[in-house]
């Protein structure tokens, strides 16, 4: 049975989820068109770009990513509470770097809000509160992201029409051992479809990034932060052109995306770090050798064409999240297909079945074969 997006992704249930879409009839609309002989790689390029533009402007981090011919994958973390340590301010300048924002939010922030009686700002702290509730949704993640690069596809091929074959797919995260699995599922796309052979040569995906920015000097590869008070996004229109402020507008929500040239002078947000001391709230609970180890010896498993296999010495994350070595192989290679809507702990599916009074769960059977290590 359908279940409603609320109950899919709800941040009292986890705030990590691995999401993935695909293009219209999955065609190769990001890769290379056998037919046409059109490469459309760079378009690859242009979904990392902007996911790492949402993610400055969004309380939601990227774990993980890999942007293939047809579809992309992505490992998210919501932080609940960086969005509300934002002042209404930092809250309004962040959407308007999206959306045209309201006549009365454009007047706040041009430093015209003494000149607005009490109704006014009641009605633009309402304009904020919703925005904050937005800013920490990772359905308006997504639908900014989808609805971006399909205006860009489409007015590059200069058609109309879908790009994206329909609403995202998304996995619940309920413990480590899933964010693990998830994560070395989606770092191992390339090189579990044959596009690849070692991590570091899998094109558009977070391990790779992750790999030469160690490779390189730092200088060369350190993006620019995005300041923690964003600025609004350059040509707003001006306040004086807006309708009186009595006025109802149908868009009073503000809910026009901005032109691409004003969506791409978003600096980049660098992706998540690696703190296995758990000291970072917004990080990734291993350390960077372990994953990088565990990846590598499960790449090695995935190519029928090379040697190598998980070694008698089990990776020290399986040891310490007490993950099966053999049975972890399945969620590296058929993770969407292994579990449903959620991914965890027979304990954790168990609880959420609960949570969900629903009586199963798809995927309770693989978990308790995968994290439930039998020890001697």
């Amino acid at each position: 049975m359908t279940r409603p997006r609320s109950s899919l992704i709800s941040l009292s249930d986890t705030p990590w989820y691995h999401v993935v879409n695909r293009c219209v009839r999955r065609a190769f609309l990001c890769g290379q068109d056998a037919l046409s002989g059109r490469s459309y790689e760079h378009r690859r390029g242009w979904i990392v770009e902007r996911i790492q533009q949402l993610s400055a402007v969004f309380a939601v981090d990227v774990a993980a990513y890999a942007v293939m011919s047809n579809h992309y994958h992505l490992v998210l973390r919501v932080d609940a509470e960086r969005v509300q340590d934002w002042s209404q301010d930092e809250v309004l300048k962040r959407w308007t770097q999206l959306f045209e924002g309201p006549y009365l939010v454009r007047q706040v922030l041009a430093g015209q809000g003494d000149d607005l009686d009490e109704a006014s700002l009641l009605r633009v702290a309402e304009y904020a509160e919703t925005y904050r509730q937005r800013l920490a949704d990772i359905s308006w993640f997504m639908r900014i992201l989808n609805e971006t690069i399909a205006r860009k596809a489409n007015a590059e091929d200069e058609i109309k029409g879908r790009f994206w074959e329909g609403r995202f797919k998304s996995q619940a995260l309920l413990d480590q051992q899933a964010v693990l699995s998830a994560m070395a599922y989606v770092d191992l796309n390339p090189i579990r479809a044959q596009m690849a052979d070692t991590p570091e040569d899998s094109a558009f995906t977070s391990i790779a990034e992750r790999l030469s920015q160690l490779a390189a000097p730092k200088r060369q590869y350190r993006r620019k932060a995005q300041p923690e008070t964003p600025a609004p996004a350059q040509e707003t229109p001006a306040v004086a052109s807006g309708p009186p402020a009595s006025l109802a507008q149908p868009n009073t929500w503000g809910v026009k995306l901005r032109c691409e040239r004003q969506l791409a002078q978003i600096a980049p947000q660098p992706l998540m770090p690696f703190d296995a001391t758990a000291r970072l709230k917004a990080a990734i609970p291993f350390s960077f050798d372990d994953y990088l180890e565990l990846v590598e010896s499960t790449g090695r498993c995935l190519r029928p064409d090379k040697r190598g296999a998980i070694s008698e010495k089990t990776p020290r994350l399986l040891q310490r999240l007490n993950i099966d070595p053999e049975h972890f192989l399945t969620c590296a290679n058929r993770l969407m297909t292994a579990f449903g809507s959620a991914i965890g702990a027979p304990a954790h599916l168990t609880q959420l079945c609960i949570q969900r009074q629903t009586k199963f769960l798809h995927g309770i059977r693989t978990a308790r074969v995968v994290f439930e290590r039998k020890t001697a």
